[in-house]
Protein backbone atom coordinates (compact mmCIF):
# COMPACT_ATOMS: atom_id res chain seq x y z
CA UNK A 1 0.00 0.00 0.00
CA UNK A 2 1.14 3.47 -0.77
CA UNK A 3 0.74 5.57 1.53
CA UNK A 4 3.78 8.52 0.56
CA UNK A 5 5.87 8.98 -2.08
CA UNK A 6 8.69 7.21 0.29
CA UNK A 7 6.77 4.00 -0.55
CA UNK A 8 7.13 4.40 -4.14
CA UNK A 9 9.98 1.76 -5.29
CA UNK A 10 11.13 4.28 -7.97
CA UNK A 11 11.32 7.15 -5.19
CA UNK A 12 13.35 4.40 -3.17
CA UNK A 13 15.87 3.71 -6.32
CA UNK A 14 15.91 7.38 -7.70
CA UNK A 15 16.90 8.09 -3.84
CA UNK A 16 19.94 5.57 -3.74
CA UNK A 17 21.04 6.67 -7.21
CA UNK A 18 21.25 10.26 -5.92
CA UNK A 19 23.62 8.89 -2.93
CA UNK A 20 25.83 6.87 -5.58
CA UNK A 21 26.19 10.11 -7.20
CA UNK A 22 27.15 11.90 -4.57
CA UNK A 23 29.75 9.70 -3.54
CA UNK A 24 31.09 8.85 -7.13
CA UNK A 25 31.44 12.50 -7.81
CA UNK A 26 33.68 12.89 -4.34
CA UNK A 27 36.77 12.12 -5.92
CA UNK A 28 36.39 14.47 -9.72
CA UNK A 29 38.60 17.17 -9.95
CA UNK A 30 38.20 20.25 -7.80
CA UNK A 31 38.00 22.29 -11.16
CA UNK A 32 34.67 20.26 -11.26
CA UNK A 33 33.29 21.09 -8.30
CA UNK A 34 30.65 23.94 -9.38
CA UNK A 35 30.57 22.31 -12.92
CA UNK A 36 29.34 18.97 -13.83
CA UNK A 37 29.55 17.30 -9.92
CA UNK A 38 27.14 20.26 -9.58
CA UNK A 39 25.18 19.49 -12.74
CA UNK A 40 25.32 15.58 -11.52
CA UNK A 41 23.95 16.05 -8.45
CA UNK A 42 21.10 18.55 -9.46
CA UNK A 43 20.12 16.65 -12.00
CA UNK A 44 19.83 13.41 -9.96
CA UNK A 45 18.24 15.87 -6.94
CA UNK A 46 15.59 16.90 -9.60
CA UNK A 47 14.40 12.99 -10.44
CA UNK A 48 13.56 12.19 -6.92
CA UNK A 49 12.31 15.79 -6.13
CA UNK A 50 9.91 15.63 -8.98
CA UNK A 51 8.90 12.20 -8.48
CA UNK A 52 7.92 13.34 -5.25
CA UNK A 53 6.67 16.28 -5.55
CA UNK A 54 3.98 14.74 -8.40
CA UNK A 55 2.87 12.19 -6.27
CA UNK A 56 1.68 15.07 -3.89
CA UNK A 57 0.03 16.59 -6.30
CA UNK A 58 -3.75 16.67 -6.99
CA UNK A 59 -4.20 15.81 -10.22
CA UNK A 60 -3.19 12.82 -12.26
CA UNK A 61 -1.98 15.03 -14.69
CA UNK A 62 0.04 17.28 -12.68
CA UNK A 63 1.90 13.79 -11.18
CA UNK A 64 2.30 12.60 -14.96
CA UNK A 65 3.45 16.05 -15.72
CA UNK A 66 6.16 16.20 -12.94
CA UNK A 67 7.08 12.20 -14.07
CA UNK A 68 8.04 14.38 -17.47
CA UNK A 69 10.17 16.27 -15.52
CA UNK A 70 12.29 13.48 -13.72
CA UNK A 71 12.28 11.74 -17.11
CA UNK A 72 14.21 14.96 -18.93
CA UNK A 73 16.33 14.96 -15.59
CA UNK A 74 17.14 11.28 -16.43
CA UNK A 75 18.45 12.25 -19.80
CA UNK A 76 20.10 15.09 -18.33
CA UNK A 77 22.00 12.29 -16.04
CA UNK A 78 22.55 10.14 -18.35
CA UNK A 79 24.93 12.77 -20.62
CA UNK A 80 26.72 14.04 -17.77
CA UNK A 81 27.66 10.06 -16.76
CA UNK A 82 28.95 10.09 -20.71
CA UNK A 83 31.00 12.60 -20.32
CA UNK A 84 32.72 11.75 -16.78
CA UNK A 85 33.02 8.66 -18.47
CA UNK A 86 34.75 9.87 -21.65
CA UNK A 87 36.83 12.17 -19.27
CA UNK A 88 37.89 8.98 -17.12
CA UNK A 89 36.50 10.68 -13.97
CA UNK A 90 33.87 7.63 -13.49
CA UNK A 91 35.55 4.54 -13.86
CA UNK A 92 33.80 1.38 -16.10
CA UNK A 93 32.15 -0.36 -13.15
CA UNK A 94 30.40 3.12 -11.77
CA UNK A 95 29.61 4.00 -15.17
CA UNK A 96 27.82 1.00 -15.54
CA UNK A 97 26.58 1.01 -11.93
CA UNK A 98 25.16 4.29 -12.78
CA UNK A 99 23.17 3.77 -16.50
CA UNK A 100 22.10 0.68 -15.15
CA UNK A 101 20.22 2.05 -12.29
CA UNK A 102 18.99 5.08 -14.40
CA UNK A 103 17.73 3.06 -17.32
CA UNK A 104 15.53 0.79 -14.78
CA UNK A 105 14.16 4.24 -13.34
CA UNK A 106 13.90 5.45 -16.55
CA UNK A 107 11.40 2.49 -17.14
CA UNK A 108 9.66 2.90 -14.00
CA UNK A 109 8.53 6.06 -14.58
CA UNK A 110 7.74 6.39 -18.51
CA UNK A 111 5.14 2.59 -17.45
CA UNK A 112 3.66 4.98 -14.13
CA UNK A 113 3.69 8.19 -16.25
CA UNK A 114 2.27 5.76 -19.04
CA UNK A 115 -1.17 4.19 -16.88
CA UNK A 116 -1.45 8.12 -15.37
CA UNK A 117 -2.42 9.45 -18.40
CA UNK A 118 -5.03 6.24 -19.29
CA UNK A 119 -8.34 7.51 -19.39
CA UNK A 120 -9.81 6.96 -15.22
CA UNK A 121 -11.78 3.70 -15.51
Amino acid sequence: MINSFKDLTVWQKAFALVVKVYKYTENFPTQERYGLVSQMRRSAVSIVSNIAEGHRRSSRKDYANFLANSLGSTAELETQILISKELKFLSPTQTKKLLSDLDEIGKMLYAIRKKLLLPSP
